[in-house]
């Protein structure tokens, strides 16, 4: 009894043993088919990726960006060979079973991860688009600095007071950038005021002449002055100049050396620059002198 068990599990070993090598042998030629296009879809994964580079590399200089994206081609092109050959092998239901477990897989990390999602999109648009780059000066998100490093996840600038600034890419791509270094200069906008007693015209004039003794001066662009208003005990205006701009040194020194070159031409053509101007008045009723008020205290 037990040999006539052991021989029926023996013969239905033996029975799937051929089952399956009959299988293995009809399925061969599609085996070294599908080989085939796994090793033609790596070949052609490698080559898509060294295009891409090389595409991203005229676009972008941000190595993370470029290295990224070319990953993500690659897998694509080999996932594509991948699906192809499991066809060849006849298992469709691997590939069906595949797909839709990566669309499930692909919607769960959607939702848990939608800020990380959104700033790593948003990083790439921006390191394609390419609004600033690296030692860039940028104003963005109520933050003013110089642009230290760009990530997948994060914009960092080192403010002039010294703080490093992490700004969600995102953020930096919904909200207005100003890049002050892209253009390679900045507009001076300097408030100053002269007295009543002067020379209107002669004062212009002086002032512009100051401007132009600057080192940092752009002459190409000229200097506008305005008088904008009459104010409590001077004349207001407005003198703006262009200077060449690549850091924060060049916009602060070439403010100051205006200030000082102004003063110092004024002081010279015998221009005054008023202190502010305040009247007193004394008494009950007012308009009552001081020293008449103290001679009165003192009668009393």
């Amino acid at each position: 009894m037990v040999q006539m068990e052991i021989a029926d599990a023996y013969n239905l070993i033996m029975d799937k043993l051929e089952t399956w090598i009959d299988t293995f042998i009809q399925m061969l030629p599609n085996l070294v088919v599908a080989l085939l296009v796994l090793i033609v879809f790596y070949v052609i994964g490698k080559l898509v990726r060294k295009a891409v580079n090389k595409l991203l590399d005229r676009v972008t200089s941000n190595k993370t960006i470029i290295h990224l994206l070319e990953t993500i081609v690659g897998v694509m092109v080999i996932g594509i060979g991948v699906f192809i050959a499991l066809s060849i092998l006849k298992l469709d239901g691997a590939v069906t079973s595949l797909l839709a477990g990566a669309g499930i897989i692909g919607l769960a990390l959607g939702f848990a991860f939608q800020d990380i999602a959104s700033n790593f999109i948003s990083g790439i648009i921006l390191s394609i688009r390419h609004p600033f780059g690296i030692g860039d000066i940028i104003k963005t998100n109520d933050f003013y600095g110089t642009v230290e490093k760009m990530n997948l996840r994060n914009t960092i600038i080192h403010t002039p007071q010294g703080q490093i600034v992490y700004i969600p890419n995102k953020s930096v791509f919904e909200n207005p950038l100003e890049n002050f270094t892209s253009s390679g200069e900045r507009r001076i906008d300097l408030a100053c005021g002269v007295s009543y007693g002067d020379d209107l015209e002669k004062a212009k004039e002086v002032a512009i002449e100051a401007v132009k003794t600057l080192d940092n001066y752009n002459e190409d662009r000229g200097v506008e002055f305005y008088y904008d208003e009459f104010g409590g005990s001077s004349i207001n205006f407005k003198i703006h100049f262009w200077v060449n701009f690549h850091t924060n040194t060049d916009f602060l020194s070439a403010r100051s050396d205006a200030i000082m070159a102004i003063t110092q031409k004024f002081d010279e053509n015998d221009i005054m620059i008023p202190f502010p101007i305040r009247t007193l008045d004394f008494g009950i009723r007012g308009g009552e002198k001081l020293s008449s008020m103290l001679g009165n205290g003192k009668e009393a």
